[in-house]
């Protein structure tokens, strides 16, 4: 199975999952940015890969604009070349306005994470020789007031049905990608891979998410992550 129809099934799977306040707005990038999301495939995500990084879920001004994961703006146009339409959520929210690749509001999760990548390998091509970047939940929650609401802060009710459907789309694409290395950035994406992945002949991970709100990031991300690709074996 490959990147696409792994995509179009967990779209349909998702679409059934109602949230309840204070959710009041979901936003899902692979159906309304798709067009983008496709080029990134397309271009980038050719098996096999040595590595695969996965994030937790879109942010407001990263994938949720662009539809490519952590996808801050510039880097996606400039350095990626993907540039597409982007469509509009059903329910936007007013304080998370869509707007695609005209956003001049920056992700800086994605420029910490696609700068360094920029600046280790140069080309997009060099990078994407080893990696690929996914992310394991590809909604957006926001609360009324506007604030995002990440899916481990989610009642039992509804994190345990969300968690099934995209444990499944992760270790498809694992399976798809083969990958000697599952890496985790942060703590709730290497659980959701150390879960799914466990039992495969994968090497698993985890590094610093990239976060403003990640004190430690805010010190130096680029040269912890370094530290830690070279703890796991590999060699940047």
């Amino acid at each position: 199975m490959n990147l696409t129809k792994i995509t179009n099934r967990l779209i349909k799977d998702l679409e059934k999952f109602v949230f309840a306040p204070p959710v009041s707005h979901v936003y899902n990038p692979l159906v309304y940015a798709r067009r983008p999301y496709d080029q990134y495939v397309k271009t980038y995500g050719r098996p096999p890969v040595e590595i695969v990084l996965v994030g937790m879920n879109p942010g407001p001004w990263g994938m949720a604009q662009t539809g490519i994961p952590f996808g801050e703006v510039s880097v996606v146009k400039q350095w990626m070349g993907i540039d597409a339409p982007v469509g509009k959520p059903t329910r936007e929210h007013p304080k998370r306005p869509i707007t695609g690749f005209a956003c001049t509001r920056s992700e800086v999760s994605g420029r910490r994470l696609w700068g360094w990548a920029q600046a280790t390998f140069g080309t997009p091509e060099a990078f994407f020789a080893r990696f690929f970047v996914i992310n394991y939940c590809p909604l957006l929650f926001i609360e009324a007031e506007g604030r995002n609401r990440t899916p481990d802060k989610l009642p039992v009710a509804e994190r345990t049905p969300l968690l099934v459907a995209c444990d499944r789309a992760l270790r498809e694409t694992l399976d798809f990608l083969s990958p000697q290395f599952a890496i985790g950035v942060g703590a709730f994406a290497a659980r959701r891979v150390q879960a799914v992945a466990g039992r495969m002949d994968i090497t698993i991970g985890q590094i610093t998410h990239p976060s403003p709100a990640n004190p430690r990031a805010n010190r130096g991300w680029a040269t912890f992550i370094k530290e830690e690709f070279r703890q796991m074996g590999i060699s940047i």
